[in-house]
């Protein structure tokens, strides 16, 4: 099996899905409950149509996402977690915690770089 460091590895590709902000985000929005596109597209800030639809189709291609589509005119779509999808759960609620308990530390460590650089140039 290849070692993740190597170029050619296959899990480099699901770190990089998983790694991904957007990946996070509707993970754990999908945690909370099923929901509309539209519904996701409002409650992340920030995300374009366009990468909302390739983000939810990467996660479907990889099993992560269910789509399902209800017969109706207009057409009613949803999103929610495959099974796969929720053992993401805690691993990324663990990684929002580490984030949250660790946040003032990184702000103050990117304003010490930052006057470093200033007073450098």
């Amino acid at each position: 099996m290849a070692s993740v460091m190597d170029s050619q590895c296959p899990s480099r590709l699901v770190l990089d899905r998983i790694a991904d902000k957007w990946t996070a985000l509707v993970i754990q929005l999908l945690s909370r409950k099923t929901m509309r596109y539209a519904e996701l597209h409002r409650e992340i800030g920030g995300i374009s149509q366009k990468m909302l639809t390739q983000t939810l189709r990467s996660l479907e291609r990889d099993g992560l996402v269910a789509r399902k589509v209800y017969p109706v005119v207009p057409p009613r779509v949803e999103y929610s977690l495959s099974r796969l999808g929720r053992t993401l759960i805690e691993p990324l609620r663990g990684l929002c915690r580490w984030s949250e308990k660790h946040l003032g530390e990184l702000q103050a460590n990117r304003a010490r770089a930052k006057a470093k650089a200033t007073v450098q140039i």
